[in-house]
């Protein structure tokens, strides 16, 4: 009974992180991330230019600019400057995260990843499952 409950929360914070995820500027791609510890949501994230930077995340090509922060980091970032540590957290995000965010993922202590779609490199999931992270791929949303 504890995995369906689990579940059941899994599912909601995950509906939280996509809908945060239409915050997000970027025309190609919009992903968002919330970190939950303890059953409190400590900090969110949508992929995005840095604060105080015009909200364009595609060039001229229609390309995703190298400025751009993923949701992951957006999220971590924000934790960093709080009085909250990601030690023991869970991150919950619409996109798998790719091999740079799941190196920031492992550093600041987040012992367990939640996603709704695969990123189209998976290096990302195999860093993490190699760090002991666990990593959990949920595809429905619904109840």
């Amino acid at each position: 009974m504890e995995i369906k409950k689990l579940n059941k929360y899994d599912k909601a914070y995950l509906r939280i992180a996509k809908e945060w995820s239409l915050l997000s500027y970027c025309k190609r791609k919009q992903v968002g991330a919330i970190i939950v510890k303890d059953r409190m949501i400590i900090s969110d994230g949508y992929n995005g230019t840095p604060s105080g930077f015009e909200n364009c995340c595609e060039d001229e090509d229609g390309l995703t600019r190298w400025d751009v922060l993923h949701a992951e980091a957006n999220a971590i970032l924000k934790v960093a400057r709080s009085t909250q540590s990601c030690e023991g957290a869970t991150l919950y995000i619409t996109l798998s995260p790719c091999k740079d965010c799941s190196k920031l993922i492992h550093q600041s202590g987040i012992k367990r990843v939640v996603y709704h779609n695969g990123y189209r490199d998976d290096s990302g999931l195999e860093f993490l499952i190699k760090a002991g992270i666990e990593v959990e791929y949920i595809p429905d949303l619904e109840e």
